[in-house]
């Protein structure tokens, strides 16, 4: 029986060995999504565009919602506010919701052919930051139509972006082979990732919460990359370093233990296929 390493070299050799064939399946995925259509990849632009403005009328109009103490009453503010929250949600719950079905889908690569498996992972996080990279274009535009200006400290946002990337791979690896065994687990995580939304500060600064839970925002994966990237991107104000770097550390670990899992349990998948 062949033998996968699950040593941290091997997760970081694994990419940079198949980043060729990765580059490749990301292009394929992201044009395939929009082949047919007439307006093709311009839709990826669209997409977010709309969502902010729906975002922006239901919870600044409808709900008449005010970030915070401040209390802002300008509703484009509040947009800008609020759509960096859904990005970092977006990319997080693209991937963990495609993960559980990254192996199902590929039976082929499982039986037929000898195929790295575990870069299917990055694979779905390279499209999903594709899309991501899009909707932050659309951000910084409207920013900086808003605002006449981008603040110096929005390019540390890749920096706070970096523990939400380990965080996702992690969570990924460990879907993709859980998602062979347990089917029932891609039904449960559109529910997850959901639920995920409201409780993480998309729609509400944890400041606004009761002290009493205020820490448990700690153990939310996306909180952390939410506070700072507004900080960054919108506030103008440099990321707590010792806080990202215990966030970069937790990251690194759960990206570890979701790779490991991944190797330990594909030996198995073809006789569960």
């Amino acid at each position: 029986m062949q033998h996968f390493s699950i040593s941290p070299r091997e997760m970081a050799g694994s990419l940079w060995r198949h980043r060729g064939l990765i580059k490749a399946l990301i292009q394929r995925e992201v044009v395939g999504r929009y082949r047919g259509s007439v307006m093709g990849i311009l839709w990826s632009f669209f997409n977010p565009l709309l969502m902010l403005v729906i975002y922006t009328f239901v919870f600044s109009v409808v709900f008449k919602s005010r970030w915070g103490s401040s209390g802002t009453d300008s509703k484009s503010d509040f947009a800008v506010i609020l759509f960096v929250g859904m990005i970092a949600h977006g990319l997080f719950a693209e991937c963990v919701n495609r993960a559980p079905g990254l192996i199902l889908s590929n039976v082929n690569y499982v039986k037929k052919v000898i195929f790295p498996l575990e870069v299917l992972p990055w694979v779905a996080f390279g499209s999903a930051v594709f899309h991501s990279l899009i909707s932050l274009g659309v951000l910084l535009l409207v920013q900086l139509v808003l605002a006449h200006q981008l603040v110096w400290t929005a390019l540390l946002f890749p920096f706070v972006l970096l523990p939400l990337v380990f965080i996702t791979m992690g969570f990924s690896w460990f879907l993709a082979s859980l998602g062979v065994y347990v089917r029932d687990i891609g039904q449960m995580m559109g529910m997850f990732t959901s639920v995920l939304f409201f409780l993480s500060p998309i729609v509400y600064p944890v400041s606004s919460l009761p002290e009493k839970y205020q820490g448990w925002m700690q153990f939310n994966p996306l909180a952390f990359t939410i506070e700072e990237g507004r900080n960054t991107l919108i506030f103008g104000k440099v990321p707590d370093f010792f806080h990202w770097a215990l966030m970069l550390s937790a990251g690194l670990v759960i990206a570890f233990a979701g790779f490991a899992w991944f190797q330990k349990t594909r030996k198995g998948f073809a006789d569960v296929l």
